[in-house]
This record gives structure tokens, sequence and C-alpha cells, in this order.
């Protein structure tokens, strides 16, 4: 936004002669040649002389500070800072927040260039602010700065996820627009000289360029909008004015990522020249970091996570690299390793990349080295109650016994034989404790440690729900907050909402902000809100809390649109929690099969997510897989119910209805299916009923029914499940004769 700040001061240069003498517009036509030639000594000089000839234009100092702060290599953000807001308090007499103060047109320039402070500083909310005062008077302002005003409100709209007020600018950068276009043509008659031509060429030069990047804005407004239509049609606008240029492959990669045309958005991407593209110092942008990145996207919606975390790790040592050259070009003019351009500040994207890194290295099954990067990412958007929650879940997967074996999904003699001690006669078979939960983290340490463990995961649950809004207050607007790269998904600040631009434009789906990614609608902050409380109970019970575990089960299975997979959870969940409380009568209740009528995620499809309109290809398999040790269907559901039940009634000695239990689930899965807790009480129910050998088939089978087929009849069931006989071991004889010699 440089340019930006050297176009305001061309403007005051031009367009304040007519209260000057003739010396002081000499003197300003030779100060603004100077800066525009890179001679910011020489245009200081010219500012200075030109301030003792007029003291009380607050313009020359404006001007004056913007001079300096270019020949510093645009690295001294706060002395321009410190400098504006001493002309405004010296000059103006007024301060930013005095709404009032914004009402003069004058000023507007003023406070234009502090807007483009606080874009580059990231806050946007007090950039929006500035912003929408300016655009209440845009009428009396040039068309070059009018539009300047418009295109910086769209992009703040766009990075603060606000794309139906960005398209509403746009329509009114395309009106201008078309007025710029009528007066170049009135003009063309009425200019015959070679300056008339001259001019008429740069107003169509600029022309055209606001008409590309009006057509680039609104495809970046329709991916966020998800209107693929729509998007569809300004695509061929953008490669029409913009050509095969590095944006515009950039934003047809995005628009077939968005319609799920993963290796056409790989194929888009590869195409463009990333090495031709201007460096971050000038642009703000490493499009070398976001080309690394949008890779790493597309792969993770692709389920291919450990290309998607190559990836990722290459954007990081390029952003890494960047941040390194910008920090050197900065030591090398005699600043601080912090001085940085402030057209550069945005080129450092490591919070994001650390984002996506987590979220790829929970995929891949390295929950360890994902909580690292998210907790390094959780400083910056510490505000993300999603983020918080994926922290939980690498505690509970890095916490969890046995994840190698859940996730193959078959059980196994390991998960239900410990060790085997002795041989023969004296032979032992020594059974895995269930109650005993392994830690990768040794007690007696501080929970508030930001480690991976259990204890953690609830800090982390509890930080989440209490980012969540109200059932009652989610209706209000809430304040969106720090950018995210241009990036086309992250895997996962506008201020209020007072409507100045239209007043129709009301967002009342999307609420709250989870930076780096998109904000949440409302029906996604429901579906949060049950994952987390899901989760919550399930940490509870883990650390032994079962009453908080059954409030928390509880309050899930009361969330209006609960969905069918966290609805059987919360049935789980609260069941666990009343059997160790010893109300076994309640859990009972919760295990009953007729609780489960469906276990779909509570997840949009692709589908739902774009519309009708899908596009010309075939939308490809993302390759995502619902983990195997989630039921898939609602009859392993019920079992797994069954299981439960059958439990609970050993519990209370009812053994007679936990074998039936048994059974029934049993008859409703494949035996691979069967979970090797309930192998472990078919043993421990006929231990109960003493029959030894029966018990010991099982264990040795590794089956619920090791002496039937999958094909027998139900009366060859019955008779396989009649007590055995005891095996009668062989009588020696009472005495040995003796052989007797001859």
């Amino acid at each position: 936004m440089g340019d930006n700040l050297e176009q305001a001061e061309g403007r005051h240069d031009t367009s304040s002669g007519a209260g000057l003498t003739d010396q002081e517009r000499e003197v300003a036509a030779s100060a603004y040649e100077a800066f525009t030639a890179g001679n910011y000594d020489e245009s200081i000089r010219h500012l200075e002389f030109l301030q003792e000839l007029n003291k009380d234009d607050f313009k020359i100092s404006m001007n004056k500070a913007i001079v300096e702060f270019y020949k510093s290599g645009q690295t001294a953000i706060g002395n321009l800072k410190q400098s504006l807001m001493a002309t405004i308090k010296s000059q103006v007499y007024m301060s930013t927040e005095d709404i009032d103060g914004l009402d003069d047109v004058e000023n507007s320039l003023l406070h234009y260039n502090q807007a483009i402070i606080h874009y580059h500083m990231r806050q946007y909310s007090e950039a929006i602010f500035i912003g929408e005062r300016l655009y209440q008077f845009l009428e009396p302002f040039e068309e070059k700065f009018a539009q300047a005003v418009c295109f910086l409100l769209v992009d703040l709209y766009l990075l603060t996820f606000q794309p139906e007020k960005a398209l509403h600018l746009l329509a009114v950068l395309d009106k201008l627009s078309a007025q710029g276009s009528n007066k170049n043509n009135k003009g063309e008659n009425n200019s015959a000289n070679k300056d008339g031509s001259n001019h008429k060429a740069e107003v169509t030069a600029m022309i055209e360029a606001a008409k590309s990047k009006i057509h680039q804005y609104k495809v970046r407004a329709y991916i966020q909008m998800k209107s693929s239509k729509a998007c569809k049609r300004e695509i061929k606008s953008v490669m029409n004015t913009a050509g095969n240029s590095a944006p515009s492959l950039f934003l047809k990669s995005n628009f077939e990522y968005l319609r799920g045309n993963y290796r056409k958005a790989v194929k888009l991407l590869n195409s463009s020249n990333i090495a031709d593209h201007t460096g971050p110092i000038k642009t703000g942008e490493c499009v070398r970091c976001m080309f690394w990145n949008n890779l790493g996207c597309i792969h993770f919606a692709m389920g291919k996570y450990n290309l998607g975390i190559f990836y990722f790790k290459k954007a990081l040592q390029e952003n890494d690299h960047t941040c390194a050259q910008l920090a050197e070009g900065a030591s090398g003019k005699g600043k601080k390793l912090t001085s940085v351009p402030m057209c550069a500040l945005q080129a450092n994207k490591r919070y994001e990349l650390l984002y996506n890194c987590g979220i790829q290295l929970l995929h891949i099954g390295r929950p360890l080295a994902g909580f690292e990067c998210l907790m390094e990412a959780v400083q910056f958007y510490h505000s993300n109650p999603r983020l918080w929650l994926r922290l939980a879940e690498c505690c509970v997967s890095a916490n969890k016994r046995g994840s190698e074996q859940e996730g193959k999904g078959l059980p196994c003699k390991k998960g239900i034989v410990q060790s085997v001690v002795g041989q023969g006669y004296q032979r032992k078979i020594i059974l895995a404790s269930q109650s005993t939960q392994s830690s990768v983290y040794s007690e007696g340490q501080s929970a508030a440690i930001p480690v991976a463990s259990m204890e953690f995961a609830a800090i982390c649950l509890r930080n989440a729900l209490l980012l969540l809004p109200e059932h009652q207050q989610q209706d209000l607007k809430a304040e969106p907050g720090s950018k995210t790269s241009s990036q086309p998904g992250s895997v996962e600040s506008s201020s209020e909402s007072n409507d100045i631009c239209s007043g129709k434009w009301q967002e009342a789906d999307k609420i709250l902000s989870a930076a780096p990614s998109s904000p949440l609608r409302k029906q996604e902050i429901e579906n949060l809100r049950c994952s987390i409380l899901a989760c919550s109970a399930f940490v509870a019970l883990a650390l032994g809390d079962n009453v908080m575990a059954l409030t928390h089960a509880e309050k899930l299975l009361q969330q209006p649109k609960v969905s069918g997979s966290h609805k059987f959870l919360g049935h789980l969940y609260a069941a666990e929690a009343l059997i160790s409380l010893d109300r076994i009568s309640d859990a009972i209740t919760h295990l009953s099969p007729e609780n489960v009528s469906d276990v779909s995620m509570a997840k949009l499809t692709s589908e739902q997510e774009q519309g009708p309109d899908k596009g010309d290809e075939p939308i490809e398999s993302s390759g995502k897989q619902v983990p195997m040790c989630y039921p898939s269907s609602v009859a392993s559901a019920r079992s797994m119910m069954l299981f439960n039940l059958g439990s609970a009634y050993c519990l209370r000695s009812e053994y007679d209805k936990a074998r039936r239990c048994l059974h029934q689930a049993a008859a409703m899965v494949n035996s691979k299916d069967i979970p090797p807790e309930a192998i472990l009480l078919a043993v421990y129910l006929e231990l109960q009923n003493g029959n030894t050998q029966l018990a010991l088939q099982i264990i040795k089978r590794n089956q619920l029914v090791p002496a039937v087929s999958q094909k027998v009849s139900r009366d060859s069931c019955k008779k396989a499940f009649q007590p055995l006989q005891p095996i009668q071991p062989i009588q020696l004889p009472s005495s040995f004769s003796q052989v007797q010699r001859k």
C-alpha cells in the first residue's frame, strides 16, 4: 500500500493549488518531483521552505512525515504514526476517537494515511472504522482518491470475511470506473494536443487496471461465499484482463479447489510462474510461500496428509527465508532486526502455517508434534475456540492407549492377554487390566503447564467453551479477528456491523471469528459446541471426574441440534459416568439400543457447501475416512450399546441378561469387529457360570463364540453354549508290579 501513501501526497500537491501563491505552487511541484524521483532529502528541503511560507497548512507537515518515512526505507512506522497523531492534535485540534473530527472533507487524506498504517499493522477494526467514515464523504473526493478509499475498504472486508459488503463496494467502484470512462470519452473531442492525448492514455490505463482489480476482488468474494456459478463468470473476466499471471492462476486454482477438482487445482498452481513475481518488499506477499501452502491445503483435502505436511514444511522454510532476508536488509541499513518495511509486515505467515501443520500432524497420527505447532499458533490466535479444541484432541490422542491397534480396528490377543507365565501345567495367562491408563507425562506437575496431558486438555476445552457465545446471544455480532493468508484453505475483525455502506447487508449468519480460518456460522457453532462437550466428557472420564463427565454428557444430549454421532457418544459417556457413580439403573436407560437411530457425522457435505452448481468435472474423492474404531453403521453402534449394556447387567449380577446381550450383539456384527472388552466380558461370565474350559477356549481362539462357525443354525448355536463336561485326567494304576527275573 506504499503507492497509496505516494498517491496521497501527490493529491495534496496538485489539489491545494487554489489557495497557494505562484511561489508556493512552484515549491510544492518541486517537492513532489523530488519525491517521485527518490530524492527524499531534496523533497524535505522544499517542504521545509514551503512550511515557512505557509505555517497554517497541516498538509505540509503530513507530507513531510511521509517523505521521512520513505527515506527510512518504510521502516520508521512508529515515527510516522506519531507524526500523524501530532499533526492531528496540533493542527486540526482533534483525535481519532472524536467521530466528528472525521466529518471534515479536508482532513480525509490525513485519516486515510492512518487507515493505511492500521491496515499494515493488522489492526483491521480500526482501519475499517476510519475507512467507513471516509466512505460517507466519497462524493466530494477526486476520482483517484475515491477509488483508493473503496479498494482499501474492499480489501479490509475480504480480510475480515465480509464478502457481501465487499461486493456492494465493488458495485460502487464499477460505477466510478464507468463515470471515469465517460468523462475520458467526452474529453477526447476537446483534447487535440499532445498533453491531452497523454492524459487520456493515463486515464485509460488507470481505468483498465481498476477493472482488472475489481474482477479479482469479486472472485475472492465469491470464493468466500462459496458461490461457484458467479465465481465461474468472474474467473473468465479475470483471465481475459490479467492473462496467465500468478494472481489470476492462483484465483482459478482456488476456484477449482472449491469445486473439488483437486488435480486441476494442482495443475494450475504448477503452471504459474512464481519466479518472476515481485518480492515481498514491494508487494508485501511471499508468493512462493503461498504456493507451497496451497499445495499443502489441496493435498490435505485429498486425504494425502504426509504429502500435505511435506508442502507445509516447504512453506515454513520459504517463510523463514523471506523473513531472514527482510531482517538482513533492515540490519544492513543500521536498523534493528525488527525494523521491517511496513509494506512487508504482512509477509510473515508463520502462525497461519503452523496452524496448518498442526492440523496435518494430528491427522497423520503425530499428536505430540502437532501439539507443539498448535501451541505456538494459539499464542497469536488465542480467541479461536476451534484451535483450543484441536489442542485438546492432540492431548487425547497422545495419551490414548493402544492407538495403533485401535487404528486398525481389529481385535487381537494383545488387547486381551498381557503376558504368559510358566509352561505346561504351571502355565498362567495374565489378562490386561482395562482400568489403568498410560500417560506420556509424569504426574505431580501443574495442569497449567502446556504439555500434552489430559489435565491440560481439560483446560483447553474449558477455554473453548468460554469462547463460544451463549444460546441467547448467538444473534449478536462478534468482532472478527486477524487476517488469514490468501490460500485455498487453512486447515479450520470487522467491527460491529453498522451497515454504513449498505443497510441491507445483514451478515447474521457469521457471528464468531475463528482466525486464521473463516468465521463460524450459526450451525457450525452448534456443531462445535457439541464436539467440545463430547471431548470434555471423555477427558473428564479419563481423569476420574465422573460428576463433571456426567454434566458434560447430559448437556450434550440437551443441545437442540445434536447430531446422531454426538448423541451416540453422549449416551455412552453418560452411562459410563453413571456406572462409576453406582447408578446402574440410570446407566441402563442410556444404554438402550433404541437410543441409537443415526451415527452420521456432523459435517456439511460438499454439495451443501457449494449448492446446486458443482462445476463441469466430477468431484474427486477427498480420501478422508471415518476411523474404523468408530461404528460405521447403526447396527454396529447398537451392537456396541449392547456390549456395554451387558457389562451393566453383569455389575448387577444379572448374568443371564448380560449373556443374552452379548449373543445379540455378536449376531449383529462380524466376528472380527467384536472388541476385546466384549471377549473379556464373555470370559468373566463363563467363569462365573463355572465353565472354565469354555472360558479358556474363548481366550485362546479370541472369539466370543469359539465352538460355532458363522454358518451354523440357531439350534446348534444353543448347543454350543451348554456347559462342557469336565475332562477326566488319565488314571495311573494303583500299584506297580516288579518285573521278575528268570
